[in-house]
């Protein structure tokens, strides 16, 4: 079980429905783990490494099939990458090779259980990069000194990426990359395509910069994430960074400015943006082909993701699952409500949906803090936000969580929090709110500053979850009876 207090969630309120949304959230962050599939992608036969799998290609590869390396011929084989759980995949690629492989250095969060025995590891900062990232990234490139044509490289890339593998340009500060992003994405609620044209710019590693530290060896890009095209992958990709980057520092000043940020980012960074060095700017489509030898594949397809197994796993149990949308994009808060909302009108109307009946969503939810300090995530939003629309209903359950295990940047304060978890996520129903009042939990209260974590935690409804690699929010909402 990925879901650690399961019994705890199930103790209380509808806990038949809620029993159900934690079998419908668990298979759901199963189909989140990239461990067998890295299984799949790549393995050893007499003698013979051998990468593909039809399931991984992107559509349009310019090289399709196995790629098969004779291990008595290769050279050096390492691993190196970045993002939120990346280790599952780094431990699949040591189970596989053993002692052929050589080592590697990959960039987790901070929080996570250190799994790898062959590569090294480096926790750090998300969703703010600290100067741990910098150490890892450091790492990586000491590592990548002297590679030849004849050594493989394993990069790995997923959520989380675009804080994790932070190096600063020279000029620039680690502290004044991190004031940037906590203003424009903890402050303002920017969303990571708005942020990263800035951040893209103002590093040394991203947006394909690795893959310049990496040359000659061949590469193997595993993309920890949905399988879009290769077209996509190289002409409008700007966050996973062993890719080449569609920006600009163009895009970079209007983004700032978009979010009324460019008065209040440093001098340095501003400085270095409208300079505008032709020399800095990123990667990109033309350069990666022309000059590199690699292979794409991205290991997280969608019809093997957490949205259509958490489905299979609704219709199993007696729900039929409607998949409301795969791209959430809104205030937390309010994205439940709205849910909520329509989960009391399937209830009372039979309409949108007749129930009994699942509604599905996933995306990258959104929480604007301001300036208030509380701790929570934007899933335990969503789900209190969510309780406040089904109270008093009977046959409403409502669960979200973060495909990774931890919510947002809870696990960034989670030390200040004493006995409270760094929680995934919530589930709800329609006893929430008055279990709330009972207890003393003013959930307006948490919503207003943020401490939701705290609320969710004295409720028995967080939701507490081994960490690994996010794909997204997964949120479920059941409506049990018809």
């Amino acid at each position: 079980m990925r879901i650690r207090n399961a019994d705890v969630l199930t103790s209380h309120g509808n806990r038949a429905g809620r029993e159900a949304v934690v079998q419908i959230l668990e298979a759901g962050l199963h189909a989140g783990d990239p461990y067998h599939n890295t299984r799949k992608l790549i393995r050893v036969e007499d003698g013979n490494l051998i990468v593909g799998h039809p399931d991984f290609e992107p559509v349009g590869s310019p090289e399709s099939g196995d790629d098969v390396y004779d291990l008595s011929k290769v050279g050096r084989i390492y691993v190196f990458g970045a993002g939120k759980g990346i280790q599952r995949a780094a431990k699949a690629i040591e189970d596989v090779l053993g002692d052929r492989l050589t080592g590697g250095h990959v960039i987790g969060k901070h929080g996570d259980d250190v799994i790898l025995e062959r590569i090294g590891v480096t926790l750090a900062g998300h969703p703010v990069p600290d100067d741990y990232c910098a150490v890892g990234c450091h790492r990586i490139i000491e590592m990548a000194q002297g590679l030849t044509e004849d050594d493989l490289v394993f990069t790995l890339a997923a959520n989380g990426v675009s804080s994790l593998l932070t190096l600063p340009v020279e000029g620039v500060s680690m502290a004044e990359v991190t004031q940037l992003t906590d203003l424009m994405q903890i402050d303002r609620g920017a969303p990571t395509q708005d942020l990263n044209p800035v951040r893209n710019h103002l590093d040394q590693m991203k947006s394909g910069r690795i893959a310049r530290d990496l040359h000659p060896a061949r590469m193997v890009h595993l993309i920890l994430f949905e399988n879009f095209s290769y077209d996509w992958f190289m002409h409008k990709n700007l966050w996973l960074h062993t890719l080449p980057d569609c920006t600009t520092f163009a895009d970079a000043v209007a983004m700032l400015k978009k979010w009324d940020a460019w008065d209040h980012v440093s001098e340095s960074v501003r400085r270095h943006l409208l300079r505008a060095d032709p020399t800095c700017e990123t990667v990109k489509a033309e350069e990666y082909e022309a000059n590199f030898n690699f292979r794409i594949f991205a290991i997280m397809p969608g019809r093997l993701g957490p949205v259509p197994t958490a489905a299979r796993r609704a219709a199993e149990l007696g729900y039929t699952p409607h998949v409301l949308t795969m791209n959430m994009q809104a205030e937390a808060r309010e994205a439940g409500r709205t849910v909520g909302c329509i989960a009391r009108s399937v209830e009372h109307n039979g309409a949108p949906f007749e129930p009994p009946c699942a509604l599905l969503s996933a995306g990258e939810l959104l929480v604007t803090v301001g300036e208030e300090e509380g701790v929570g995530g934007r899933n335990q939003e969503y789900a209190l936000g969510g309780a406040m629309m089904i109270f008093d209903t009977e046959d409403i359950v409502m669960g979200s969580v973060d495909t990774d295990g931890t919510d947002g940047p809870g696990g960034r304060f989670a030390d200040d929090q004493g006995d409270v978890c760094c929680l995934a996520g919530g589930i709800v129903d329609g006893e929430t709110m008055a279990e709330a009042q009972a207890a003393g939990v003013s959930i307006h209260d948490a919503l207003r500053t943020h401490a939701t974590s705290a609320a969710l935690w004295r409720l028995d409804s967080g939701i507490v979850a081994e960490h690994n690699v996010s794909v997204g929010d997964l949120a479920v909402t059941l409506i049990t009876k018809s």
